[in-house]
Protein backbone atom coordinates (compact mmCIF):
# COMPACT_ATOMS: atom_id res chain seq x y z
CA UNK A 1 0.00 0.00 0.00
CA UNK A 2 1.65 3.14 -1.25
CA UNK A 3 1.99 6.87 1.17
CA UNK A 4 -0.76 9.01 0.97
CA UNK A 5 1.45 11.59 -0.67
CA UNK A 6 3.33 9.00 -2.69
CA UNK A 7 3.41 9.25 -7.07
CA UNK A 8 -0.08 7.36 -7.04
CA UNK A 9 -1.88 9.32 -4.61
CA UNK A 10 -0.53 12.42 -5.75
CA UNK A 11 -1.72 11.57 -9.80
CA UNK A 12 -4.83 10.21 -8.49
CA UNK A 13 -5.55 13.07 -6.89
CA UNK A 14 -4.59 15.71 -9.76
CA UNK A 15 -6.37 13.74 -12.00
CA UNK A 16 -9.81 14.94 -10.89
CA UNK A 17 -9.17 18.72 -12.43
CA UNK A 18 -10.93 18.08 -15.78
CA UNK A 19 -9.59 19.16 -19.23
CA UNK A 20 -11.72 20.93 -21.98
CA UNK A 21 -11.35 19.32 -25.14
CA UNK A 22 -14.23 21.09 -27.24
CA UNK A 23 -15.99 24.19 -27.28
CA UNK A 24 -18.97 26.06 -29.10
CA UNK A 25 -19.75 29.47 -28.67
CA UNK A 26 -23.17 30.70 -29.65
CA UNK A 27 -25.74 33.94 -29.36
CA UNK A 28 -28.67 33.90 -28.14
CA UNK A 29 -31.38 36.38 -28.77
CA UNK A 30 -30.10 40.25 -28.35
CA UNK A 31 -26.96 39.52 -29.17
CA UNK A 32 -25.93 40.73 -25.20
CA UNK A 33 -25.97 36.77 -23.93
CA UNK A 34 -23.82 33.83 -25.59
CA UNK A 35 -24.23 30.43 -25.05
CA UNK A 36 -21.31 28.19 -24.25
CA UNK A 37 -21.24 24.77 -25.17
CA UNK A 38 -18.03 22.84 -23.44
CA UNK A 39 -17.20 19.15 -23.53
CA UNK A 40 -14.50 17.86 -20.41
CA UNK A 41 -12.52 14.73 -19.87
CA UNK A 42 -10.67 13.62 -17.10
CA UNK A 43 -9.08 10.04 -16.15
CA UNK A 44 -11.50 7.91 -14.41
CA UNK A 45 -8.70 5.37 -12.81
CA UNK A 46 -10.64 3.01 -10.57
CA UNK A 47 -12.18 2.25 -14.00
CA UNK A 48 -9.66 2.65 -16.09
CA UNK A 49 -11.31 4.34 -18.66
CA UNK A 50 -11.65 8.49 -19.50
CA UNK A 51 -14.71 10.25 -18.31
CA UNK A 52 -16.12 12.61 -20.57
CA UNK A 53 -18.60 14.70 -20.09
CA UNK A 54 -20.28 18.30 -21.03
CA UNK A 55 -20.61 21.45 -19.59
CA UNK A 56 -23.41 24.63 -20.65
CA UNK A 57 -22.55 28.37 -19.60
CA UNK A 58 -24.48 31.17 -19.85
CA UNK A 59 -22.30 34.28 -20.52
CA UNK A 60 -23.70 37.93 -20.76
CA UNK A 61 -22.03 41.07 -21.30
CA UNK A 62 -22.35 43.52 -18.11
CA UNK A 63 -20.76 46.90 -17.71
CA UNK A 64 -17.54 45.28 -15.77
CA UNK A 65 -17.12 42.65 -18.78
CA UNK A 66 -18.29 39.36 -19.28
CA UNK A 67 -20.31 37.06 -16.46
CA UNK A 68 -21.06 33.21 -16.99
CA UNK A 69 -23.47 31.21 -15.02
CA UNK A 70 -24.23 27.29 -15.61
CA UNK A 71 -27.05 26.48 -17.02
CA UNK A 72 -27.32 23.05 -16.71
CA UNK A 73 -25.71 20.48 -14.75
CA UNK A 74 -23.00 18.14 -16.33
CA UNK A 75 -23.87 15.37 -18.39
CA UNK A 76 -21.96 12.03 -19.30
CA UNK A 77 -20.93 11.33 -22.92
CA UNK A 78 -20.76 7.94 -23.55
CA UNK A 79 -19.69 6.27 -26.83
CA UNK A 80 -19.62 9.59 -28.48
CA UNK A 81 -17.08 9.66 -31.50
CA UNK A 82 -17.90 13.05 -33.20
CA UNK A 83 -20.60 15.87 -32.25
CA UNK A 84 -21.18 19.18 -34.89
CA UNK A 85 -24.04 21.68 -34.13
CA UNK A 86 -25.68 22.93 -37.74
CA UNK A 87 -25.02 26.18 -39.11
CA UNK A 88 -28.09 27.62 -36.93
CA UNK A 89 -27.46 25.89 -33.72
CA UNK A 90 -30.49 24.16 -34.18
CA UNK A 91 -29.24 20.87 -34.47
CA UNK A 92 -26.68 18.37 -33.32
CA UNK A 93 -25.06 15.44 -35.25
CA UNK A 94 -23.48 12.69 -33.41
CA UNK A 95 -21.52 10.11 -34.52
CA UNK A 96 -21.63 7.33 -31.84
CA UNK A 97 -20.29 3.45 -31.38
CA UNK A 98 -22.98 1.09 -30.20
CA UNK A 99 -21.47 -0.78 -27.29
CA UNK A 100 -22.94 -4.49 -27.91
CA UNK A 101 -22.73 -4.68 -31.90
CA UNK A 102 -19.53 -2.01 -32.49
CA UNK A 103 -21.79 -0.24 -35.54
CA UNK A 104 -21.31 3.21 -35.88
CA UNK A 105 -24.71 5.16 -35.84
CA UNK A 106 -25.13 8.41 -37.07
CA UNK A 107 -27.68 10.23 -35.07
CA UNK A 108 -29.56 13.88 -35.17
CA UNK A 109 -30.95 15.35 -32.15
CA UNK A 110 -32.55 19.05 -31.60
CA UNK A 111 -35.18 20.13 -28.82
CA UNK A 112 -37.65 17.54 -29.28
CA UNK A 113 -35.12 15.07 -28.95
CA UNK A 114 -33.89 12.65 -31.24
CA UNK A 115 -35.33 13.22 -34.83
CA UNK A 116 -32.84 10.79 -36.80
CA UNK A 117 -30.79 8.17 -36.55
CA UNK A 118 -28.94 5.42 -38.70
CA UNK A 119 -26.71 2.73 -38.33
CA UNK A 120 -23.83 3.36 -40.88
CA UNK A 121 -21.98 0.19 -40.75
CA UNK A 122 -25.22 -1.63 -41.57
CA UNK A 123 -25.20 -0.06 -45.00
CA UNK A 124 -22.09 -1.49 -45.48
CA UNK A 125 -21.19 1.64 -47.89
CA UNK A 126 -17.86 1.97 -46.31
CA UNK A 127 -15.63 0.73 -43.27
CA UNK A 128 -14.91 2.87 -40.13
CA UNK A 129 -15.25 6.26 -39.80
CA UNK A 130 -12.57 8.75 -39.38
CA UNK A 131 -12.74 10.10 -35.88
CA UNK A 132 -9.20 11.22 -35.07
CA UNK A 133 -5.93 12.92 -37.08
CA UNK A 134 -6.56 15.60 -40.11
CA UNK A 135 -8.78 13.84 -42.31
CA UNK A 136 -11.55 13.53 -39.64
CA UNK A 137 -14.62 15.60 -39.90
CA UNK A 138 -18.63 15.44 -39.51
CA UNK A 139 -19.83 19.11 -41.64
CA UNK A 140 -23.56 20.05 -41.94
CA UNK A 141 -24.75 21.63 -45.27
CA UNK A 142 -26.08 25.02 -44.89
CA UNK A 143 -29.60 24.10 -46.11
CA UNK A 144 -29.21 21.65 -42.80
CA UNK A 145 -30.63 18.22 -44.32
CA UNK A 146 -27.01 16.63 -45.56
CA UNK A 147 -23.68 15.34 -43.46
CA UNK A 148 -20.47 15.08 -44.91
CA UNK A 149 -17.89 13.01 -43.61
CA UNK A 150 -15.03 10.72 -44.22
CA UNK A 151 -14.86 7.11 -43.65
CA UNK A 152 -12.43 4.42 -44.85
CA UNK A 153 -13.12 2.62 -48.15
CA UNK A 154 -14.18 -0.97 -48.24
CA UNK A 155 -12.59 -3.76 -49.30
CA UNK A 156 -13.93 -7.03 -50.25
CA UNK A 157 -14.30 -9.68 -46.98
CA UNK A 158 -11.48 -11.70 -46.42
CA UNK A 159 -12.93 -15.39 -46.99
CA UNK A 160 -12.74 -17.70 -43.97
CA UNK A 161 -10.11 -20.57 -43.75
CA UNK A 162 -10.38 -23.61 -46.05
CA UNK A 163 -11.79 -26.48 -43.65
CA UNK A 164 -8.77 -28.68 -45.24
CA UNK A 165 -8.46 -30.96 -42.41
CA UNK A 166 -12.43 -32.04 -42.30
CA UNK A 167 -12.96 -34.78 -44.39
CA UNK A 168 -15.05 -34.30 -47.67
CA UNK A 169 -15.42 -30.43 -46.81
CA UNK A 170 -16.01 -28.30 -49.75
CA UNK A 171 -13.52 -25.38 -50.80
CA UNK A 172 -15.11 -22.24 -50.63
CA UNK A 173 -16.07 -20.09 -54.18
CA UNK A 174 -13.28 -17.84 -55.14
CA UNK A 175 -14.03 -15.40 -57.11
CA UNK A 176 -11.17 -15.13 -60.05
CA UNK A 177 -11.48 -11.15 -60.02
CA UNK A 178 -9.85 -11.26 -56.04
CA UNK A 179 -7.35 -13.59 -56.52
CA UNK A 180 -4.29 -13.65 -54.92
CA UNK A 181 -5.66 -10.57 -52.99
CA UNK A 182 -6.60 -11.41 -49.28
CA UNK A 183 -3.31 -10.58 -48.16
CA UNK A 184 -1.83 -8.14 -50.30
CA UNK A 185 -0.37 -5.09 -48.44
CA UNK A 186 -2.19 -1.97 -48.00
CA UNK A 187 -0.34 1.63 -46.97
CA UNK A 188 -1.88 3.43 -44.42
CA UNK A 189 -1.29 6.50 -42.60
CA UNK A 190 1.26 5.35 -39.95
CA UNK A 191 1.27 6.16 -35.82
CA UNK A 192 -1.95 6.44 -34.59
CA UNK A 193 -3.66 5.92 -37.83
CA UNK A 194 -2.48 2.51 -38.33
CA UNK A 195 -6.00 1.55 -39.87
CA UNK A 196 -6.42 4.11 -41.74
CA UNK A 197 -5.56 3.68 -45.57
CA UNK A 198 -8.09 5.29 -48.22
CA UNK A 199 -10.34 7.80 -47.02
CA UNK A 200 -13.47 8.48 -49.23
CA UNK A 201 -15.92 11.49 -48.63
CA UNK A 202 -19.53 10.49 -47.47
CA UNK A 203 -22.59 12.61 -47.93
CA UNK A 204 -25.57 11.38 -45.60
CA UNK A 205 -29.28 13.08 -46.87
CA UNK A 206 -31.27 13.05 -43.72
CA UNK A 207 -34.71 13.84 -45.46
CA UNK A 208 -33.91 10.68 -47.51
CA UNK A 209 -31.59 8.86 -44.95
CA UNK A 210 -29.48 7.51 -48.14
CA UNK A 211 -26.22 7.20 -47.90
CA UNK A 212 -23.81 8.21 -51.07
CA UNK A 213 -19.71 7.81 -52.06
CA UNK A 214 -18.86 10.92 -53.51
CA UNK A 215 -17.50 10.09 -56.66
CA UNK A 216 -14.56 12.05 -58.89
CA UNK A 217 -11.91 12.00 -56.65
CA UNK A 218 -8.54 11.15 -57.87
CA UNK A 219 -7.36 8.23 -56.53
CA UNK A 220 -3.74 10.08 -55.85
CA UNK A 221 -5.50 12.05 -53.35
CA UNK A 222 -7.22 11.66 -50.13
CA UNK A 223 -9.74 14.14 -48.86
CA UNK A 224 -9.86 15.47 -45.29
CA UNK A 225 -11.17 18.20 -43.19
CA UNK A 226 -13.80 18.80 -45.70
CA UNK A 227 -16.44 21.35 -45.75
CA UNK A 228 -19.78 21.97 -47.67
CA UNK A 229 -20.54 25.22 -49.39
CA UNK A 230 -23.83 26.31 -50.87
CA UNK A 231 -23.68 25.04 -54.02
CA UNK A 232 -20.01 22.90 -53.81
CA UNK A 233 -18.35 20.32 -52.25
CA UNK A 234 -14.94 22.30 -50.86
CA UNK A 235 -12.10 19.64 -50.29
CA UNK A 236 -9.90 21.34 -48.25
CA UNK A 237 -6.95 18.62 -47.34
CA UNK A 238 -5.44 16.74 -50.03
CA UNK A 239 -2.80 14.72 -48.42
CA UNK A 240 -1.35 12.83 -50.76
CA UNK A 241 0.60 13.26 -54.08
CA UNK A 242 1.44 10.10 -55.33
CA UNK A 243 2.50 8.48 -51.70
CA UNK A 244 1.61 8.93 -47.99
CA UNK A 245 3.05 12.82 -48.19
CA UNK A 246 0.97 15.50 -46.76
CA UNK A 247 0.11 18.73 -49.63
CA UNK A 248 -2.09 21.36 -48.20
CA UNK A 249 -4.50 23.54 -49.98
CA UNK A 250 -6.05 27.00 -48.64
CA UNK A 251 -8.82 27.81 -51.36
CA UNK A 252 -11.90 30.47 -50.66
CA UNK A 253 -14.94 28.36 -48.47
CA UNK A 254 -17.06 31.38 -47.55
CA UNK A 255 -16.29 31.70 -44.07
CA UNK A 256 -16.41 27.68 -43.47
CA UNK A 257 -13.01 26.76 -42.44
CA UNK A 258 -10.01 27.41 -44.40
CA UNK A 259 -7.59 30.49 -44.93
CA UNK A 260 -8.39 32.29 -48.75
CA UNK A 261 -5.72 32.03 -50.46
CA UNK A 262 -5.08 35.62 -50.94
CA UNK A 263 -3.68 35.95 -47.70
CA UNK A 264 -0.12 36.36 -47.20
CA UNK A 265 1.59 33.11 -46.53
CA UNK A 266 4.97 33.59 -44.80
CA UNK A 267 4.83 34.72 -41.36
CA UNK A 268 6.90 37.83 -41.98
CA UNK A 269 4.55 39.50 -44.65
CA UNK A 270 1.89 38.99 -42.17
CA UNK A 271 3.80 40.33 -39.22
CA UNK A 272 5.09 43.57 -40.66
CA UNK A 273 1.22 44.96 -41.25
CA UNK A 274 0.33 43.70 -37.97
CA UNK A 275 0.70 46.48 -35.56
CA UNK A 276 -1.08 44.84 -32.38
CA UNK A 277 1.22 41.69 -32.66
CA UNK A 278 5.21 42.84 -32.05
CA UNK A 279 6.08 39.61 -33.40
CA UNK A 280 3.96 36.76 -35.57
CA UNK A 281 5.48 33.19 -35.32
CA UNK A 282 3.34 31.86 -38.14
CA UNK A 283 0.38 29.23 -37.25
CA UNK A 284 0.71 25.79 -36.10
CA UNK A 285 -2.26 23.88 -36.60
CA UNK A 286 -3.14 20.85 -38.60
CA UNK A 287 -6.74 21.60 -38.47
CA UNK A 288 -8.23 25.18 -38.20
CA UNK A 289 -11.67 25.37 -36.00
CA UNK A 290 -14.71 24.13 -38.02
CA UNK A 291 -16.71 27.82 -37.19
CA UNK A 292 -13.53 30.20 -36.58
CA UNK A 293 -14.72 32.45 -39.03
CA UNK A 294 -16.89 35.86 -38.20
CA UNK A 295 -20.01 36.91 -40.02
CA UNK A 296 -18.22 38.96 -42.57
CA UNK A 297 -16.21 35.93 -44.11
CA UNK A 298 -12.60 38.27 -43.95
CA UNK A 299 -12.03 37.62 -39.81
CA UNK A 300 -11.11 34.07 -38.62
CA UNK A 301 -10.11 33.53 -35.04
CA UNK A 302 -8.05 30.61 -33.78
CA UNK A 303 -5.25 29.34 -31.04
CA UNK A 304 -2.00 28.62 -32.07
CA UNK A 305 1.55 28.59 -30.51
CA UNK A 306 3.18 31.78 -30.18
CA UNK A 307 6.91 31.64 -28.82
CA UNK A 308 6.20 30.31 -25.01
CA UNK A 309 2.78 30.55 -25.04
CA UNK A 310 -0.49 29.12 -26.74
CA UNK A 311 -2.44 32.66 -27.37
CA UNK A 312 -6.16 33.55 -28.88
CA UNK A 313 -5.90 35.24 -32.57
CA UNK A 314 -7.40 37.32 -34.64
CA UNK A 315 -6.80 36.80 -38.20
CA UNK A 316 -8.22 39.81 -40.64
CA UNK A 317 -7.69 37.97 -44.31
CA UNK A 318 -7.58 41.41 -46.03
CA UNK A 319 -6.11 43.43 -43.86
CA UNK A 320 -3.56 41.25 -43.52
CA UNK A 321 -3.06 42.08 -39.86
CA UNK A 322 -3.03 38.78 -36.92
CA UNK A 323 -4.67 40.65 -33.69
CA UNK A 324 -3.72 38.96 -30.13
CA UNK A 325 -6.48 38.48 -28.09
CA UNK A 326 -4.83 36.79 -25.01
CA UNK A 327 -5.20 38.44 -22.05
CA UNK A 328 -2.68 36.75 -18.87
CA UNK A 329 -0.65 33.67 -19.56
CA UNK A 330 2.18 32.55 -20.02
CA UNK A 331 1.49 29.12 -21.27
CA UNK A 332 4.38 26.90 -22.28
CA UNK A 333 4.86 25.83 -26.13
CA UNK A 334 6.21 22.47 -24.55
CA UNK A 335 2.43 21.26 -23.74
CA UNK A 336 -0.28 24.29 -23.45
CA UNK A 337 -2.74 21.33 -21.70
CA UNK A 338 -3.05 20.45 -18.06
CA UNK A 339 -0.81 17.40 -17.48
CA UNK A 340 -1.80 16.04 -14.04
CA UNK A 341 1.37 14.19 -14.09
CA UNK A 342 3.96 17.29 -13.91
CA UNK A 343 1.61 18.70 -11.37
CA UNK A 344 1.90 15.45 -9.02
CA UNK A 345 5.60 15.81 -9.94
CA UNK A 346 5.87 19.46 -8.10
CA UNK A 347 3.65 18.08 -5.26
CA UNK A 348 5.85 15.65 -4.91
CA UNK A 349 8.70 18.03 -3.97
CA UNK A 350 10.52 18.51 -7.30
CA UNK A 351 11.04 21.34 -9.34
CA UNK A 352 9.86 20.56 -13.42
CA UNK A 353 12.44 22.42 -15.92
CA UNK A 354 10.13 22.05 -19.61
CA UNK A 355 12.86 23.24 -22.17
CA UNK A 356 11.68 24.78 -25.91
CA UNK A 357 14.96 24.42 -28.01
CA UNK A 358 15.49 25.77 -30.81
CA UNK A 359 13.47 23.69 -33.32
CA UNK A 360 10.60 23.89 -31.27
CA UNK A 361 7.31 25.12 -32.65
CA UNK A 362 5.72 28.60 -32.24
CA UNK A 363 9.01 30.68 -32.65
CA UNK A 364 8.82 31.11 -36.45
CA UNK A 365 10.13 29.02 -39.68
CA UNK A 366 13.87 30.37 -38.90
CA UNK A 367 13.73 28.66 -35.52
CA UNK A 368 12.55 25.23 -37.26
CA UNK A 369 14.65 25.57 -39.51
CA UNK A 370 17.56 25.96 -37.57
CA UNK A 371 17.58 22.72 -36.41
CA UNK A 372 17.21 20.88 -39.78
CA UNK A 373 21.14 19.02 -39.68
CA UNK A 374 21.91 20.11 -36.46
CA UNK A 375 20.01 17.18 -34.55
CA UNK A 376 21.84 15.69 -31.22
CA UNK A 377 23.81 18.89 -31.21
CA UNK A 378 21.79 22.54 -31.02
CA UNK A 379 19.01 21.02 -29.03
CA UNK A 380 21.00 18.83 -26.84
CA UNK A 381 23.05 22.42 -26.10
CA UNK A 382 20.32 23.95 -25.82
CA UNK A 383 18.80 21.97 -23.37
CA UNK A 384 21.56 21.85 -21.33
CA UNK A 385 22.07 25.99 -21.52
CA UNK A 386 18.84 25.97 -19.83
CA UNK A 387 19.65 23.55 -16.90
CA UNK A 388 22.92 25.55 -16.32
CA UNK A 389 20.14 28.77 -16.17
CA UNK A 390 18.12 27.57 -13.76
CA UNK A 391 20.77 26.19 -11.53
CA UNK A 392 22.01 29.60 -11.74
CA UNK A 393 18.29 31.54 -11.37
CA UNK A 394 16.20 29.04 -8.29
CA UNK A 395 17.44 27.42 -5.50
CA UNK A 396 18.24 24.36 -6.36
CA UNK A 397 20.23 21.43 -5.83
CA UNK A 398 22.74 21.23 -8.71
CA UNK A 399 23.75 17.41 -7.58
CA UNK A 400 20.40 15.68 -7.75
CA UNK A 401 19.09 15.77 -11.04
CA UNK A 402 17.15 13.83 -13.48
CA UNK A 403 16.62 13.64 -16.79
CA UNK A 404 12.37 12.75 -17.97
CA UNK A 405 11.46 12.74 -21.47
CA UNK A 406 10.14 11.17 -24.50
CA UNK A 407 10.55 10.57 -28.11
CA UNK A 408 12.87 13.49 -29.44
CA UNK A 409 12.98 14.67 -26.13
CA UNK A 410 14.44 10.79 -25.14
CA UNK A 411 17.31 11.42 -28.12
CA UNK A 412 18.58 14.86 -26.30
CA UNK A 413 18.39 13.18 -22.75
CA UNK A 414 20.57 10.10 -24.17
CA UNK A 415 23.10 12.58 -25.35
CA UNK A 416 23.15 14.31 -22.47
CA UNK A 417 23.96 11.56 -20.66
CA UNK A 418 26.22 10.20 -22.58
CA UNK A 419 28.03 13.96 -22.60
CA UNK A 420 28.27 15.04 -18.72
CA UNK A 421 27.77 11.34 -17.06
CA UNK A 422 28.56 12.65 -13.66
CA UNK A 423 25.55 15.24 -13.84
CA UNK A 424 22.46 13.51 -13.90
CA UNK A 425 21.26 10.71 -11.03
CA UNK A 426 18.67 9.45 -12.78
CA UNK A 427 16.37 9.18 -16.09
CA UNK A 428 13.37 8.21 -16.87
CA UNK A 429 12.66 7.89 -20.59
CA UNK A 430 9.16 7.15 -22.80
CA UNK A 431 9.47 5.94 -26.55
CA UNK A 432 13.23 6.61 -26.87
CA UNK A 433 15.10 7.18 -30.57
CA UNK A 434 18.60 5.81 -29.55
CA UNK A 435 19.93 4.23 -32.81
CA UNK A 436 18.74 6.86 -36.09
CA UNK A 437 20.02 4.39 -39.01
CA UNK A 438 17.90 1.59 -37.64
CA UNK A 439 14.45 3.79 -38.29
CA UNK A 440 15.27 3.93 -41.73
CA UNK A 441 13.25 0.38 -42.33
CA UNK A 442 10.94 0.60 -39.44
CA UNK A 443 9.46 4.14 -38.82
CA UNK A 444 6.29 5.47 -40.44
CA UNK A 445 8.33 8.97 -41.34
CA UNK A 446 11.31 7.64 -42.73
CA UNK A 447 12.38 11.07 -44.45
CA UNK A 448 12.76 12.90 -41.01
CA UNK A 449 15.94 11.12 -40.28
CA UNK A 450 17.26 12.21 -43.52
CA UNK A 451 16.36 15.60 -43.08
CA UNK A 452 16.89 16.60 -39.75
CA UNK A 453 20.56 15.72 -40.42
CA UNK A 454 20.34 17.97 -43.64
CA UNK A 455 20.40 14.69 -45.75
CA UNK A 456 18.31 14.69 -49.20
CA UNK A 457 15.21 12.37 -49.20
CA UNK A 458 13.15 11.14 -51.40
CA UNK A 459 10.95 7.99 -51.47
CA UNK A 460 12.94 6.33 -53.93
CA UNK A 461 15.88 6.64 -52.62
CA UNK A 462 18.43 3.90 -51.10
CA UNK A 463 20.75 4.48 -47.87
CA UNK A 464 23.99 5.32 -48.69
CA UNK A 465 26.86 4.37 -46.65
CA UNK A 466 28.35 7.31 -45.77
CA UNK A 467 24.99 8.58 -44.81
CA UNK A 468 24.42 5.31 -42.48
CA UNK A 469 27.23 6.52 -41.34
CA UNK A 470 26.43 9.92 -40.29
CA UNK A 471 23.17 8.95 -38.62
CA UNK A 472 24.57 6.13 -36.67
CA UNK A 473 27.47 8.93 -35.32
CA UNK A 474 24.37 11.34 -34.54
CA UNK A 475 22.98 8.61 -32.24
CA UNK A 476 23.27 7.91 -28.34
CA UNK A 477 23.77 4.66 -28.77
CA UNK A 478 26.57 4.95 -30.65
CA UNK A 479 28.16 6.85 -28.09
CA UNK A 480 26.40 5.20 -24.92
CA UNK A 481 30.34 2.74 -24.36
CA UNK A 482 32.15 5.23 -26.24
CA UNK A 483 34.44 8.52 -25.75
CA UNK A 484 36.52 10.16 -27.98
CA UNK A 485 40.38 9.22 -26.76
CA UNK A 486 42.65 9.98 -30.26
CA UNK A 487 41.74 12.76 -32.09
CA UNK A 488 42.68 11.34 -35.59
CA UNK A 489 40.98 7.90 -34.53
CA UNK A 490 40.13 5.72 -36.94
CA UNK A 491 38.54 6.91 -40.12
CA UNK A 492 36.27 5.66 -41.92
CA UNK A 493 36.30 5.59 -45.63
CA UNK A 494 34.21 7.70 -47.65
CA UNK A 495 32.68 9.77 -44.85
CA UNK A 496 35.08 12.08 -43.54
CA UNK A 497 34.33 11.11 -39.93
CA UNK A 498 36.31 9.77 -37.32
CA UNK A 499 35.47 7.23 -35.01
CA UNK A 500 37.08 6.64 -31.48
CA UNK A 501 40.36 4.04 -31.31
CA UNK A 502 39.25 2.90 -27.55
CA UNK A 503 35.99 2.93 -25.82
CA UNK A 504 35.14 3.05 -21.94
CA UNK A 505 31.80 3.56 -20.30
CA UNK A 506 30.14 6.60 -21.13
CA UNK A 507 26.67 6.15 -19.44
CA UNK A 508 26.74 5.60 -15.97
CA UNK A 509 23.14 7.22 -15.15
CA UNK A 510 20.48 4.39 -13.97
CA UNK A 511 17.54 4.47 -17.05
CA UNK A 512 14.01 3.37 -17.22
CA UNK A 513 12.47 2.76 -20.51
CA UNK A 514 9.27 2.80 -21.29
CA UNK A 515 7.65 1.82 -24.99
CA UNK A 516 4.61 0.45 -26.53
CA UNK A 517 4.71 -2.53 -28.24
CA UNK A 518 2.51 -0.93 -31.27
CA UNK A 519 4.84 1.89 -31.81
CA UNK A 520 4.94 2.96 -35.32
CA UNK A 521 7.31 6.00 -35.31
CA UNK A 522 10.00 4.67 -33.09
CA UNK A 523 10.01 0.68 -33.11
CA UNK A 524 10.36 -0.90 -29.83
CA UNK A 525 13.07 -2.54 -30.16
CA UNK A 526 15.32 0.78 -30.11
CA UNK A 527 14.44 0.29 -26.50
CA UNK A 528 15.22 -3.25 -26.14
CA UNK A 529 18.52 -3.05 -28.09
CA UNK A 530 19.35 -0.27 -25.64
CA UNK A 531 18.09 -1.96 -22.78
CA UNK A 532 20.47 -4.93 -23.40
CA UNK A 533 23.40 -2.39 -24.28
CA UNK A 534 23.12 -0.91 -20.68
CA UNK A 535 22.71 -3.79 -18.66
CA UNK A 536 25.51 -5.69 -20.54
CA UNK A 537 28.16 -3.03 -19.19
CA UNK A 538 26.68 -2.64 -15.83
CA UNK A 539 24.27 0.30 -15.81
CA UNK A 540 21.37 0.20 -14.12
CA UNK A 541 18.01 -0.51 -16.60
CA UNK A 542 14.65 -1.48 -15.91
CA UNK A 543 12.14 -1.53 -19.49
CA UNK A 544 8.59 -1.45 -19.35
CA UNK A 545 6.23 -3.02 -22.09
CA UNK A 546 2.69 -2.00 -22.74
CA UNK A 547 1.20 -4.49 -25.41
CA UNK A 548 -1.10 -1.89 -26.44
CA UNK A 549 0.74 1.17 -26.42
CA UNK A 550 1.51 2.99 -29.22
CA UNK A 551 4.18 5.67 -29.71
CA UNK A 552 2.51 8.06 -27.19
CA UNK A 553 1.42 5.68 -24.55
CA UNK A 554 -1.48 6.97 -24.07
CA UNK A 555 -4.80 5.59 -22.30
CA UNK A 556 -5.75 6.05 -18.83
CA UNK A 557 -4.19 2.43 -17.07
CA UNK A 558 -1.18 3.16 -19.41
CA UNK A 559 -0.31 6.93 -18.62
CA UNK A 560 -1.21 6.17 -14.85
CA UNK A 561 1.55 3.39 -14.80
CA UNK A 562 4.12 5.41 -17.08
CA UNK A 563 3.74 8.26 -14.43
CA UNK A 564 3.91 6.12 -10.99
CA UNK A 565 7.13 4.40 -12.33
CA UNK A 566 8.82 7.26 -13.60
CA UNK A 567 8.18 9.06 -10.41
CA UNK A 568 9.36 6.03 -8.58
CA UNK A 569 12.26 5.51 -10.35
CA UNK A 570 13.31 8.90 -9.27
CA UNK A 571 12.84 8.75 -5.72
CA UNK A 572 14.88 5.50 -5.65
CA UNK A 573 17.78 7.27 -7.35
CA UNK A 574 18.11 11.10 -5.87
CA UNK A 575 16.00 10.59 -2.31
CA UNK A 576 12.60 12.06 -1.13
CA UNK A 577 13.40 15.64 -2.66
CA UNK A 578 13.81 18.25 0.29
CA UNK A 579 13.21 21.90 0.69
CA UNK A 580 15.70 22.75 3.48
CA UNK A 581 16.53 26.24 5.17
CA UNK A 582 18.21 27.32 1.96
CA UNK A 583 14.77 26.92 0.25
CA UNK A 584 16.74 24.41 -2.34
CA UNK A 585 14.71 21.93 -4.41
CA UNK A 586 15.37 18.91 -6.19
CA UNK A 587 14.94 19.91 -10.20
Amino acid sequence: MEAAGGPAACYRELSQFPAITRAALGAAAGGQTFLLYTECSRPDLPRRRLLRFSRQYSVRRTGRGLAASSTALSAGIHNQLLSQDSPTGQHRAVLSRCPRQGHELLEVWDSGGRSHSVDLTALGKHGEVYTEGPFACLAWSHSETRLLYVAEKSRPKRHPPCPWDVPGAAWPAEDEDEEGEQFLYHEDWGEALSTRSVPILCILDLDSSSLSVLEGVPEHLSPGQTRQTVTVLDVVQEPTEGEHSTVGRAGRCQGTGTLPSQMPTTPSSLAQHSAPLVAFAGLYTEVLPPRCWAADSRRAVLGTPQRSRTDLLLVDTEAATVTNLTAGGPHAVFDARWRPSMAALCRLGFAVLLVNYRGSLGFGQASISSLLSRVGEQDVADTQLAVEQALRSEPLDPHRLALLAGSHGAFIALHLLTREPERYRACALRSPISNLPALLGTSDIPDWRYTSLGLPYSFERVPRAEEVATMLLHSPIAQAAQVREDQDGCGMPGTGCQVPTRAVLQVRTPVLLCVGARDRRVSPTQALELYRVLRARGVPARLLWYPEGGHALTGVETEADVFKNCARWLLQHLGQPRQDGTGQHSP
